[in-house]
């Protein structure tokens, strides 16, 4: 006999969702699945705002389906857990990133390559393995098979840490991958955004020399001052983009608007390597003749497995590296995300979940 959903999703929770176009946010009620015997539930205490739920709210894809919580940066608390959970207890501190299932039994899945599983299943805006859609943290409670689940580093602090569950990870997995984690390596980062300014904090605790290529001069100081970079290059100044022509091993490209890479190419030496990290929505153009004559690179890299990610979370904390955040309550999320668009922040949203999400419904 087939379950009825509420069968299935017994567990009333409550979080904000966008439910058309306009990606404006409200408070929504649903329900989670009960905890299953490989599950984890947890109380989300906070979770951050990406980009990606920005695009995601608004349907810039042109593929979703309503109504979307976003929400994939998430640490929290273990509040039940399943009879065969072996990773997690009771108490324990976690975090849940972009991922909630996979296959398991690929060759990408085999090789704790989760996130390039033809069947991985996105933390929200995914169908789960029971026909249900997934939602993700911008809400009080979630369960999650224990396998993507992260144990939380003890000096790791849960607001500025969530947000290197996406931020942290789409950074480090391409430094470590392609070479780039090595002392001494000259690396440029395009972009000082969230995942830009997360990029130099990794490079420069591999011991790298450390670029920073920006179309805005103002944040030059901030780069150097605060951030400890290097050198930093305005990417419309031909003068200085000429200057360093040659000099980098590699480049990770965090902008997600349109743009040439033909700039950036020409900054890279003999065997440079240029990563894409950024959603760019319109095909980009490569010029073939840097590439043949210096064998150069242009690849991709997105988000890493989960054996990689609890790598990523520990080094972090070894090095004390964490997002630079605001943190919100959750009804500014609207404003915050108008502000995102703008790039106005420094440099990740996090939503203080456990302190302001408020269901007025339980007090009437």
């Amino acid at each position: 006999m087939v379950k009825s959903a509420e069968e299935m999703h017994p567990v009333k929770a409550f979080g904000w969702a966008a439910t058309d176009t306009s990606g404006n946010l409200s408070p929504f009620h649903f329900s989670r699945r009960a905890t299953g015997e490989k599950d984890v539930r947890l109380k989300i205490l906070y979770c951050g705002v990406c980009h990606s739920d920005l695009h995601s709210v608004k349907n810039d894809s042109g593929k979703v389906t309503y109504p979307v919580l976003p929400g994939h940066e998430i640490s929290g608390v273990v509040t039940e857990v399943g009879s065969m959970v072996r990773k997690v207890k009771i108490g324990d501190k976690v975090g849940v990133g972009c991922m909630a299932g996979s296959c398991r039994s690929c060759d990408s899945c085999s090789n704790h390559l989760e996130n390039y599983c033809s069947n991985m299943i996105l933390t929200y805006r995914s169908t789960y393995f029971d026909g249900t859609p997934t939602y993700g943290g911008y809400s009080d409670i979630m369960v999650c098979d224990e396998h993507f689940v992260v144990r939380w580093p003890d000096d790791m602090p849960l607001d500025a840490g969530c947000p290197l569950l996406c931020a942290g990870i789409t950074t480090y997995s391409p430094l470590k991958y392609y070479g780039l984690d090595k002392p001494g390596t000259h690396l440029g980062v395009v972009g000082l955004g969230g995942l830009g300014h997360v990029a130099v904090k990794f490079a420069k605790a591999f011991g790298a020399k450390v670029t920073v290529i920006s179309t805005a001069p103002n944040k030059k100081d901030e780069a150097i001052k605060n951030l400890g970079v290097d050198s930093f290059l305005v990417s419309h100044d031909q003068d200085q983009m000429m200057a360093a022509t040659g000099t980098m091993d590699g480049i990770l490209d965090t902008v997600s608007a349109h743009h040439s890479i033909q700039p950036l190419l020409n900054l890279l030496k003999p065997n440079g390597k240029l990563i894409v990290l950024g959603v760019i929505p319109k095909p980009l153009e490569v010029p073939v003749f840097p590439l043949l004559s210096g064998r150069k690179t242009v690849a991709g890299s997105g988000i890493g497995g989960m054996k990689e990610t609890q790598e990523m979370m520990d080094f972090a904390a070894k090095h004390n590296i964490t997002a630079d955040v605001e943190v919100i309550p959750m009804g500014y999320i609207n404003q915050a995300m108008e502000r995102l668009e703008k790039a106005d922040v420094k440099y990740r949203f996090v939503i203080d979940i456990a302190a302001t999400l408020k269901d007025e419904s339980d007090d009437q």
